[in-house]
């Protein structure tokens, strides 16, 4: 098991991002956004300079998190701009010896029921984004977001059902804030721990983030990892207990929110609540490892 994060809530730039993860003794980045934009869209010239930063540092990036087929996209609109990104991305990829790569199922349509969602042309063009990287001999893995995959769990098991080859990263806190389209209205919001029990044995990614649903003002606030309502440690000590040996990545959302521009934070705060966050996370994950030592001993 190796341990990463999104490393642009650290800090803007590569310089940083690579700060911050030799501050926590980690050798990953999952690479989001590098001076505000993606990955897979800064210009060739950045490329190459986060490049040999990454190299003379010895870090690497495990995935790139990109903005494929995202929350920010229509399924009524043509899916140009993420096919681009995609074949953007794999070059990118093959260089850093990243393997693999983040990718959503497009925005739920809002106002529609959950049966009016387009789904078999979600289908076809994620079935399309994963065949660009197969053959690239790269894994795209779906995220519980803002999509269609996170409306629930039956939605993620239909995407895998329809969508041959395609694994899960499963998010923690997304559940927190999303809303079961399952359950008829007034809808509840997702349990964590019920959506990851249906889909675990999918699982080869995680991303830890945490918070509680706040009903009067109608958003998340995010806490640190095993505060909040996103079950982080029961699903972590359940993925130990299961042998599981993939990567654990950081989103904490406190400081800084990578997709909202009007949360603004200083570059101080940034570093040093991703740090804090990461180091939370490692005497959590020791925590639990004692446990299941001590339960394994009896």
């Amino acid at each position: 098991m190796y341990l990463t994060g999104f490393a642009d809530e650290a800090a803007v730039d590569i310089d940083g991002q690579i700060r911050a993860t030799q501050a926590l003794g980690w050798k990953n980045i999952e690479a989001r956004n590098i001076n505000g934009r993606n990955i897979h869209d800064i210009s060739e010239a950045e490329f190459a300079e986060v490049c040999d930063k990454l190299e003379k540092t010895g870090i690497r990036v495990n995935c790139f998190g990109s903005a494929i087929a995202n929350w920010g996209k229509s399924i009524e609109e043509p899916f140009t701009s993420s096919l681009e990104e995609a074949r953007r991305a794999i070059p990118r990829m093959q260089r850093l010896g990243t393997r693999m790569i983040r990718i959503m199922s497009f925005a739920v349509r809002k106002g529609r029921a959950p049966d009016d969602q387009m789904a078999e042309e979600r289908f076809h063009r994620l079935r399309d984004f994963c065949r660009l990287f197969f053959d690239a001999g790269l894994m795209p893995v779906h995220e519980n977001c803002m999509n269609y995959g996170g409306m629930g769990w039956p939605y993620t098991l239909e995407l895998l059902e329809r969508v041959p080859g395609l694994k899960l990263v499963f998010d923690t806190g997304n559940p927190v804030m999303s809303d079961d389209m399952t359950k008829p209205p007034p809808r509840p919001k997702q349990s964590s721990w019920e959506f990851y029990e249906h889909v675990r044995d999918h699982v080869v990614y995680v991303h830890v983030k945490d918070g509680i649903w706040d009903p009067e003002k109608q958003q998340v606030i995010y806490t640190f990892p095993g505060e909040g309502q996103g079950d982080v440690r029961r699903i972590l000590k359940d993925l130990l207990r299961r042998g599981y040996d993939g990567g654990i990545s950081i989103e904490p959302h406190m400081a800084v929110v990578a997709h909202d521009r009007s949360a603004k934070s200083k570059a101080e705060l940034m570093f040093e609540n991703y740090v804090e966050y990461g180091r939370r996370l490692m005497r959590l994950l020791d925590g639990i490892r004692a446990e299941l030592e001590q339960e394994r001993r009896g």
